[in-house]
């Protein structure tokens, strides 16, 4: 019986030594170190309480209040925020990775849970308003439209393949693949490509001014965009998916389809191209100025305003360092756009669902 005793005395010995060590690393956390980690339990309590809220209100069928889900957002942003601080200043807090994909020192995998009840309340919260005209082929229908746009405009059956897969990277990350949604966040931007009133209009002008050359690439596709024009008419069409996904691309992205041979040359890994169609949607002006420059990944933005829409997008949003940021080159804002990534990971799974080898 002595070995075992021995190996109790070794478990109890290295158990009293591990609670030691932990009761030790707590009394001796700098000032620094104890306020990032008040901070991020005041951030994560206060997430926990407002998602709880919601879902009271939800499920109490109350009158929710304007603007939903902003409340939701900005605590995400700040248990991410303060999760990030903390780790800054206590590097052993770094932990496991998470399914979200988001890197470890900005996310405890721990509230996991947390994250996907904020997406399941974004789900209801966003839901399509009873009248939304819905596509039964709402994936392809992005591919064939962007790829016709591209046809239209000279580009190669290659090059139209691309544009049609980075398009469907912004329809998953400007609504996750959810067609004609709503926006608990705005009330300007809606559908399936999250535009504006004006952003349909302008993108309806340029449909208009192509709509020949689309019928003589693609007639059958210029037949259904007949028939959903039709459908349309006397309702917000940006309830209706084909042509919200249509005047969307026609609005900002068409016009630089023309540069997908240089940009997949420049960026050879598609997820890096659809990064780069959706900053056309975030800070389109410094996006086409980069393009223009001859030295996209080294051309800088430093403009404070350009820098707010980056971090209102989730780039450089997440603790005081990133937040600090005053420039930054678009290299440095790709490698920034990870929240996007795993979006971006199913438009390409999906897309090769409907563009088999």
């Amino acid at each position: 019986m002595r070995p075992q005793r021995h190996a109790a005395a070794a478990i109890a010995a290295l158990t009293l030594f591990l609670a030691t060590a932990v009761t030790g690393e707590a009394q001796t956390l700098t000032a620094t170190q104890s306020d990032a980690q008040a901070a991020y339990d005041r951030a994560l309590g206060d997430f926990k309480s407002v998602l709880a809220e919601r879902r009271r209100q939800i499920e109490a069928r109350q009158p929710l209040p304007n603007l939903p889900g902003q409340a939701l957002y900005l605590a995400r942003v700040a248990v991410i925020s303060t999760y990030k601080d903390l780790t800054d200043a206590l590097p052993s807090r770094i932990g496991k990775p998470n399914k979200f994909e988001i890197p470890p020192a900005y996310f405890d995998a721990a509230i996991e849970p947390l994250v996907d009840e904020y997406a399941d309340l974004f789900e209801i919260m966003e839901a399509p308003p009873a009248g939304a005209q819905n596509s039964a082929t709402p994936f392809k229908d992005v591919v064939d439209l962007a790829a016709a746009i591209a046809r239209a405009k000279g580009l190669a059956p290659v090059q139209a393949d691309a544009a049609g897969r980075i398009s469907l990277g912004l329809f998953f990350a400007e609504t996750n693949g959810k067609q004609n949604v709503r926006n608990a966040r705005s009330n300007t931007y809606m559908g399936s490509l999250q535009t504006g009133p004006s952003e349909d209009r302008n993108g309806q002008r340029k449909w208009a001014a192509i709509k020949g050359a689309i019928a003589a690439v693609d007639p059958a596709l210029n037949a259904r965009d007949d028939k959903e024009e039709a459908r349309s008419r006397g309702t917000d069409r940006r309830f209706n998916h084909w042509t919200n996904v249509r005047d969307g691309l026609m609005n900002a992205h068409a016009e630089l389809f023309a540069e997908i041979p240089a940009i997949v040359k420049t960026l050879p890994d598609p997820i890096d191209q659809m990064k780069l169609f959706e900053l056309i949607q975030i800070i389109p002006t410094p996006t086409r100025s980069a393009l223009k420059s001859g030295d996209l990944l080294n051309y800088r933005v430093s403009d404070p305003t350009i820098m707010k829409h980056l971090r209102n997008n989730s780039i450089f949003a997440f603790g005081k360092t990133d937040r600090a940021r005053s420039s930054a080159s678009f290299r440095e804002i790709l490698g920034a756009m990870w929240l996007f990534k795993r979006k971006f990971e199913k438009a390409m799974v999906k897309y090769a669902e409907i563009k088999p080898r």
